[in-house]
């Protein structure tokens, strides 16, 4: 008997309609849908007429669940995937699935859909040759900076997932430690309430501190390096003009930042370094 299938099905991200054709298809024909969480499975099921019998897979089962569902692709059954929103896998479950059934042989099947991140960047304003998806970024402060520190340097489009009620202080990390860059926040996308922010880390983290309650689900966009006002080494002849002319460290780096736009964290370093 042939082994069966994983596929892996892109749900909607707010709108119905965006669930696929193909989708649709695949979740009907298949043996088993493997759920985030089935009572969100089977709303999204229901009016479709898809009957297919739903199994939950999720954080806290997912080593025992994908030993089960490969056993089951490799008697001949067709799986298919779903999280509770989106393309599977982007900061949901499912890789643990995956990397079984490859290593059993057993065949994978990516459907193209609704996916927030994509979503977002095309609708951003922001470049969209290259970009960087990061996920959440750490609750804790330190563990944040560091974060931020090591995608300051990318030529490309930083991507981010955020709740609402850390959406504020996110912005305003960002800004510290990336310097004053374009930005964009994408709000509840492809949902009634879908709505864009756009400007610098600057202004958003401005707007959303005047914000008394902030809601909705957001995707934070910030420009990469290629978008700053000025590289390292104009900043450093800029700093050594300033010291040059008697100004302290602390008037050197205020100015350097101001004037270039790169962030605190890295004027304070070029600026401590001997020339």
């Amino acid at each position: 008997m042939a082994d069966g299938t994983l596929y892996l099905v892109p749900t909607p991200i707010g709108h119905p309609g965006d669930i696929t054709l193909r989708a649709v298809e695949v979740l009907k024909a298949a043996d088993l849908i493997a759920a985030e969480d089935t009572r969100n499975a089977r709303t999204l099921l229901a009016p479709l007429g898809i009957q297919t019998p739903v199994l939950s897979y999720h954080d806290h089962n997912e080593e025992s669940r994908s030993v089960h569902l490969v056993n089951l692709m490799s008697s001949g059954q067709d799986v298919a995937l779903i999280s509770d929103a989106g393309t599977p896998m982007v900061n949901d479950p499912g890789y643990r699935v995956v990397q079984a059934a490859i290593a059993a042989g057993i065949r994978v099947v990516p459907l193209p859909g609704a996916s927030a991140v994509l979503a977002a960047v095309i609708g951003s304003g922001l470049p969209v040759h290259r970009f960087c998806y990061a996920g959440f970024l750490p609750r804790k402060a330190g563990a944040r900076q560091a974060a931020v520190r090591e995608l300051a340097g990318l030529d490309a489009t930083l991507v981010f997932f955020e709740a609402p009620h850390r959406l504020a202080e996110t912005v305003a990390a960002l800004h510290e430690g990336l310097g004053d860059r374009p930005a964009a926040l994408a709000r509840s996308i492809s949902k009634p309430d879908e709505r864009f922010y756009r400007g610098t880390l600057a202004e958003l983290a401005a707007e959303l501190a005047a914000t008394e309650t902030v809601r909705g689900q957001y995707v934070v966009l910030v420009g990469g390096a290629e978008g700053r006002r000025g590289d390292e080494q104009s900043a450093r002849e800029l700093a050594e003009a300033l010291q040059r002319h008697g100004a302290d460290s602390r008037l050197t780096r205020a100015v350097v930042q101001e004037l270039t736009g790169l962030s605190r964290n890295e004027v304070y370093a070029l600026v401590q370094s001997p020339p």
